[in-house]
């Protein structure tokens, strides 16, 4: 069955902030301020629901206070596009207190990324909605001084009705970062954070192949295993965003963490099953650790004769893409290109 499409985004639409897992927004309100600002001088206006910007501890707010935002959010008609305020690790309460009728009802662009998976997956295969894996609100939207030019291209080119594309190829960006300015002492207000040149795509196997989008952050892609919310891989094109170290975000997680993650994806037959994978840029890695992540993915698809796509702006290192979920794209080898078709 075909995914539902939600409407682009026109000019004085009506944007919902959500917070369905960490709970930050109150710790760094500037972020939460610049991001406000930054869609209103796009043009939109701004709704932050009712507990967005509540903590709890490790989260934002209850479980039924996260979940009742989300269904307001859905049901409010002049709300157009959902957006998450940063991510986190327990989007994964939620699921199975959604209302997937009424989110099924109420199509409208739902979009964030990191443990944000959980819910792009129980959304799609619940509610037959296509979610968009894309930029938050604390880590993109409320960039100082502002956001970057390649995640707000990409988002337009994708969200927005006066430069959405159907086709178009996905560069790698010229520059990168994966610096960590403290947020809670205000260090992202002093200045930008250091850019690194980008040095293009890396290919690990090489290959031309086409499919529908999907995949995610590890680990919060393996929350779902054997459960309903669970999506058949079976050819599609795979992407994995490699997260920081949950308990150090100067650091990437580890590879042997990373190694267990894939090896719950191998005993479901994840790689055995998809037409291609792309990997997002890690953070934090040195060459070492980068080589040892480029061996690992080598490892796991070692009988599997597709492409690999290494290096691409996915996720937990900026500038982002913006990917729907659904989308049919292109990975060529020869071409070096990425395309959605």
């Amino acid at each position: 069955m075909s995914l539902i499409i939600p409407k682009k985004l026109e000019k004085g639409d009506k944007i919902g902030f959500i917070s369905p897992s960490a709970g930050l927004a109150p710790f760094a309100m500037h972020r939460i301020e610049k991001a406000i600002q930054t869609f209103e001088e796009l043009g939109y206006k701004v709704k932050i629901a009712k507990n967005a910007l509540k903590n709890r501890g490790y989260v934002s707010g209850t479980i039924e206070e996260r979940v009742d935002d989300i269904h307001s959010m859905f049901k409010d008609p002049e709300i157009k596009m959902i957006i998450c305020t940063i991510g986190g690790n327990h989007s994964n309460q939620l699921v199975k207190h959604l209302n997937y009728d009424l989110i099924k009802r109420n199509p409208k662009i739902f979009i964030g990324y990191s443990d944000i998976t959980v819910l792009h997956f129980a959304i799609q295969s619940q509610a037959n909605l296509a979610t968009y894996y894309g930029p938050c609100i604390m880590t993109q939207f409320g960039e100082y001084p502002k956001i970057m030019n390649y995640t707000l291209g990409y988002f337009k080119k994708e969200l927005t009705d006066e430069e959405s594309k159907s086709s178009y190829e996905i560069c790698p960006s010229k520059t990168w970062t994966d610096e960590v300015l403290d947020w809670f002492k205000k260090q992202d207000l002093q200045r930008p954070r250091t850019q690194s040149p980008h040095k293009g795509y890396k290919w690990l196997k090489s290959g031309k192949s086409r499919g529908e989008i999907l995949g995610g952050t590890i680990p919060s892609i393996n929350h779902l295993a054997g459960t309903k919310y669970w999506i058949n891989p079976k050819e599609k094109i795979y992407f994995f965003d490699i997260p920081e170290d949950p308990s150090d975000i100067r650091k990437g997680l580890s590879i042997g963490d990373i190694d267990s993650y894939l090896a719950d994806l191998n005993n479901l037959g994840l790689f055995d099953s998809i037409r291609g994978l792309i990997i997002g840029r890690p953070p934090h890695y040195s060459q070492e650790e980068d080589l040892q992540l480029r061996k690992l993915i080598l490892k796991y698809m070692d009988r599997k004769k597709c492409p690999i796509l290494y290096n691409v702006n996915i996720g937990h290192t900026d500038p982002i893409i913006t990917l729907r979920y659904g989308a049919i794209v292109e990975i060529d080898s020869y071409a070096n290109k990425f395309r959605v078709v």
